[in-house]
């Protein structure tokens, strides 16, 4: 919990693996997930570089596992994930892996071959089955001799010639028989009749049963055609015009006994190829079920291999070529568990030579390490949003989660809404293991269920703010009685009967006795919610209200930059950065609190009449002057608000030139010679270049100056002024701006309030008007567009404008007195998990 605060101490480490047992110890490495390594050959290509052998070898596995998992689909098969995520495979493992993956491959690839082959000759023979059996109708025998002739029928069903005609032809007729798709058919009868015209007759009829399309993989019904024709060259062009509209073309026998032999052959084949393809469909099963098995582990085993040998191609090797050198950013108090991973790995490799890691010195900001758990990782997602923290800067995680869902739920005030958002994420919370909830793949859904905690504690606060303003669902709620007491004010008055007649309002004066009888246990007393005045009452309350949270909160931020300056060992900025700001902020502003709580204190209702107004004594303030109209609320106000301008006007200028005068006081000539770390030892350089005590990648110039770069210890005096002025300047006039940028909370209270109150007037009171039994019909659909505009409107649009305004503040307002965020994260090596996808 202690990394929560400030980000955790990070080192710049060195790994010595031996070439035997480097792929085991970046393979235990990997599945601890606690190094980040860094890359020591940039320049060099990743195909130029040691391991891009294995590499390609995992990628090939890929490749045959993408095909297999195109084959599952095809299939109709779901391919999980891997109940029990594997370790990565040992080198010596991978060939075995390989082979197995390849043969199943192969095997599957022949299988699938083979089936498409037969189920290919099986559509053809049931297809030649078909245009043979149409073709019969086509082509009957003529009547017997003797026999009465029958008229001549236009069906395509009747034979082709006629049988006179038949008998007197001296020419042979051939016929070209055969299935065409059916959007090619107008096309390809037409091209018939303008190249053959006269020479041939053509017959088309559709297939009695659908078969499937081999280009498309859509079941059609084909169309049968039979052609007859005369002449060798018409029969030419007929098949070459086939062949131009992809029809499949079938022998047609020319005789009748020849052509019941064909489909009585055609019947036997087709039932022997049906118990074939039938057994090799239950071959081919099997070996999907052995893929189904088998794929999600090895998918996971190659995805580790191939991540480990990328880490390896990132280490640079020895001058004896026996060892590889890693550089890593590593937690400091990971260091121990680092070593223990490289002792496992050494172990399992069989190497009698241990892997270590060493610590090395660096001049470079190390990388962020912010450990969160479910609860802090959705308030440090908010923060990272901004910008992730500098190296061991203060994280303003931890006071967020207390203050976001506070000044979210000051403009969310409300308990009967704050109790549906409470709910709804302890739904969430309670059934988060859920994998329904845990795996959608909704974005909007995934976002408001990584945030499920956050809006658990939003809801929460809603629910105390709402008590607070006494408001659930608009309406007041009597918790304890009300402190004003109406038939005290009318005793001891003189409303008459005439006078309640003419007066439908009356007023509650708290300076007759008994009339108010003090201040209401908790929240807002409900008389309030009857008064025709309640909404100026509401605004005094909440403007102050946002004035007074707004300027503790960036008074907070302010004093967190205490944190950094001493941390970071620059205590000349707590005299001449901290205390300036501080002495700006509440001279001016926290003196306006002060006048807050000061008249709220000293005036009551007997005097409220000549309270004066603190705005006119704010910009009096300014001014250097007094109004004789606004009586002042203590002796010697005047001074006091003349010494206060003084002070924040004369902070501006320790702020403006203070550090950049001390930094240039301090400034020291340039150093020359060799400032880097003091070795303990004599001992030879591990890399070809590399000096001992220093970076593997560090250049030349670096181990020349210690680690620094040339222009590290030179500072520019104008470039510090300028930063900071800006600073100045954004400080200065952000205390303003950023003061009355919190008056939002109480604009957003406001609006939702009355948002709350006008759905319940225009809606829900609508279905109360009826008395009868038709009002209690009513009230169902009013109470159902009354559930559905809340939620929509004042829960998520109202929920949602909230959370913004929040975030704003917490960024702009409160992060920018002592947040910088300019870090990168720690994005240790780790296994991903594999989804299955």
């Amino acid at each position: 919990m202690g990394s929560l605060f400030r980000s955790e101490e990070v080192c710049l480490a060195q790994l010595f693996l031996q070439s035997a047992s480097a792929y085991s110890c970046v393979s235990e490495l990997g599945e601890r997930g606690l190094l980040e390594f860094r890359d020591l050959n940039p320049k060099v290509s990743a195909f130029q570089r040691r391991f891009v052998g294995e590499v390609r070898r995992c990628e090939e596995m890929e490749k045959t596992f993408t095909f297999l998992q195109q084959e599952l689909r095809g299939a109709g098969r779901v391919l999980g994930p891997c109940p029990d995520p594997p370790r990565a495979p040992l080198a010596r493992e991978a060939l075995r892996l390989q082979e197995q993956s390849e043969q199943l491959a192969r095997e599957l690839r022949e299988v699938s071959g083979n089936r498409a082959s037969l189920r290919g000759r099986l559509r053809d023979l049931r297809q030649y089955l078909h245009v043979l059996r149409e073709g019969q109708r086509f082509t009957s025998l003529p009547a017997p001799l003797g026999s009465p002739a029958r008229p001549r029928a236009l069906s395509e069903r009747e034979p082709i010639l006629d049988p006179s005609v038949h008998q007197h032809l001296d020419r042979k007729i051939n016929f070209v028989a055969g299935v065409i798709h059916p959007w090619r058919v107008s096309a390809f009868e037409r091209l018939l009749w303008r190249a053959c015209r006269g020479y041939l007759v053509a017959s088309f009829v559709e297939m009695p049963e659908p078969m499937e399309d081999p280009a498309t993989g859509e079941t059609i019904t084909w169309v049968i055609f039979l052609i007859s024709y005369w002449g060798e060259q018409i029969g030419q062009k007929i098949r070459k015009i086939s062949d131009c509209f992809h029809c499949h073309v079938y022998p047609y026998p020319e005789s009748e006994a020849s052509r019941e032999e064909t489909m009585n052959g055609l019947h036997s084949q087709i039932q022997d190829l049906s118990v074939v393809l039938e057994e090799t469909e239950q071959y081919l099963a099997q070996v999907l079920d052995k893929v189904v098995v088998a794929l999600p582990t090895w998918r996971v085993q190659v995805q580790k291999m191939k991540a480990i040998y990328l880490v390896l191609n990132q280490c640079s090797l020895d001058v004896t070529q026996k060892c590889l050198i890693a550089e890593v950013w590593c937690p400091v108090r990971d260091l121990t568990q680092v070593q223990d991973a490289l002792r496992q790995g050494s172990y399992k490799s069989g190497s009698s030579v241990e892997c270590f890691v060493q610590r090395i010195p660096t001049s470079e900001s190390p990388p962020t390490l912010i450990r969160t758990n479910k609860f802090t990782a959705g308030f440090q997602s908010i923060v990272d949003a901004y910008g992730v923290a500098s190296y061991q800067e203060v994280n303003p995680a931890p006071y967020a989660i207390i203050t976001f869902p506070f000044i979210f739920a000051i403009m969310f005030g409300d308990v009967g809404h704050g109790l549906l958002m409470f709910l709804f994420a302890l739904w969430m919370v309670v059934y988060e293991n859920s994998p329904s909830l845990r795996q959608a793949s909704n974005e909007i859904w995934q976002t408001f269920f990584e945030g499920r905690y956050l809006i658990l504690l939003m809801g929460a606060f809603s629910i105390y703010t709402g008590f607070i303003y006494n408001e659930c669902f608009s309406k007041a709620t009597v918790i304890f009685p009300s402190a004003w007491s109406v038939a005290t004010m009318a005793n001891h008055s003189s409303w008459s009967s005439a006078y309640l007649a003419t007066h439908p309002s009356l007023t509650l004066d708290p300076n007759v006795t008994g009339v108010f009888r003090g201040p209401y246990p908790f929240g807002i007393d409900p008389i309030w919610s009857l008064a025709t005045n309640h909404l100026n009452f509401l605004n005094s309350f909440k403007m102050k209200m946002s004035v007074v949270l707004g300027i503790v909160h960036m008074g907070f931020g302010v004093l967190l930059g205490v944190f950094n300056h001493v941390h970071f060992q620059q205590r000349h900025r707590l005299v001449l950065e901290f205390l300036p700001e501080m002495v700006f902020l509440l001279a001016l502003f926290g003196y306006l609190v002060f006048l807050i709580f000061y008249k709220w204190i000293t005036f009551s209702a007997a005097d409220s009449l000549v309270a004066p107004s603190i705005l006119i004594h704010f910009i009096d303030m300014f001014l250097f002057t007094s109004n004789a109209g606004n009586l002042p609320l203590y002796r010697g106000q005047v001074a006091v608000q003349t010494v206060l301008v003084v002070l924040a006007l004369a902070s501006v200028p320790i702020l403006l030139l203070g550090t950049p005068l001390y930094l240039c006081c301090r400034r020291r000539p340039p150093r020359t010679g060799h400032h880097g770390p003091v070795a303990t030892g004599e001992q030879e350089p591990l890399l070809e270049g590399q000096e001992a005590g220093n970076s593997v990648n560090a250049t030349k110039e670096d181990v020349e100056s210690g680690g620094h770069g040339p222009d590290a210890e030179h500072l520019d005096f104008a470039e510090i002024f300028m930063h900071q002025a800006i600073h100045t300047i954004e400080y200065c006039l952000g205390c303003v701006s950023n003061t009355a940028s919190y008056l939002r909370l109480w604009a957003l209270s406001l609006a939702h309030a009355q948002l709350s109150e006008v759905l319940w007037t225009m809606v829900m009171r609508n279905g109360f008007v009826g008395l009868s039994y038709v009002g209690g019909v009513v009230l169902v659909p009013v109470f159902a567009a009354f559930a559905v505009l809340t939620v929509a409107i004042l829960l998520v649009m109202e929920g949602l404008s909230a959370f913004l305004h929040a975030l704003r503040l917490h960024w702009v307002e409160f992060q920018n007195k002592f947040y910088v965020g300019a870090g990168y994260k720690l994005c240790p090596f780790a296994f991903a998990v594999d989804t299955g996808e």
